[in-house]
């Protein structure tokens, strides 16, 4: 699956907190998410592969995305206390890594539940979604700026009416928010900046965030 934005051209635009112009990085962030969370990459298995395993052990769809979505956070979970453990010396490292994971197991959760409702996580308006739903409310409002109304099932078709050049500028506006959104929370920097004590802050900060990728997909991904 070819991702959008490898048909990417250079596009002016602002993004926020001083990124203008900076889509390079954006555009790489935004791929490198969809490729690990949505395809899998190296020992992280794809969406696909991890909603059939949650589809076989529960013949209910919606129980098996319900499991799907505790799975995740509790991979999470770990993940954020893990990175969290090494105090303040080891935030240039722990916290990039935290946040690669973070969104990374979000889109393939997203995209499981997707999948498991019976859309294409291959097409790229699915992909765009998947984005999107990171951003829980917010997400929505930039849907909104385009004419789709997340959470309705014309919501995929009005994006495959989109201009491939209309989903690149979606897909950036996320990834420029993506980019900046941990490093603007200093409050929670700070919890994470005391060793052991930030492990719990850690866990806490990812489970939320998993939480609300888990029910955001679930309302932006309709049954079909």
């Amino acid at each position: 699956m070819t991702s959008v934005t490898d048909h990417h051209e250079s596009v002016g635009g602002d993004g926020p907190d001083g990124l203008a112009g900076n889509d390079t990085a954006v555009t790489k962030l935004v791929d490198k998410v969809l490729a690990a969370g949505v395809d899998g990459i190296g020992p992280l298995q794809g969406a696909r592969e991890v909603a059939e395993q949650h589809r076989t052990q529960h013949v209910d769809v919606e129980v098996a995305i319900q499991r799907l979505i505790s799975t995740h956070t509790r991979l999470v979970a770990a993940s954020g206390f893990a990175t969290g453990l090494g105090g303040v010396f080891a935030l240039p490292v722990s916290i990039p890594a935290d946040i690669a994971v973070l969104y990374s197991l979000s889109a393939r959760c997203v995209a499981g539940v997707a999948h498991l409702r019976g859309y294409d996580v291959d097409s790229h308006e699915v992909r765009s979604v998947v984005l999107l739903t990171l951003l829980g409310a917010g997400g929505a409002s930039i849907a909104a700026e385009v004419g789709a109304q997340l959470g309705t099932k014309a919501a995929m078709a009005a994006l495959k009416q989109l201009p491939g050049k209309v989903l690149i500028e979606i897909n950036k506006k996320v990834g420029f928010r993506l980019f900046t959104k941990f490093g603007t929370k200093g409050v929670i920097n700070l919890g994470r900046a005391v060793p052991l004590a930030g492990g719990g802050v850690g866990a806490a900060v990812n489970v939320a965030a998993m939480r609300s990728a888990g029910k955001y997909a679930k309302r932006n991904f309709p049954k079909t």
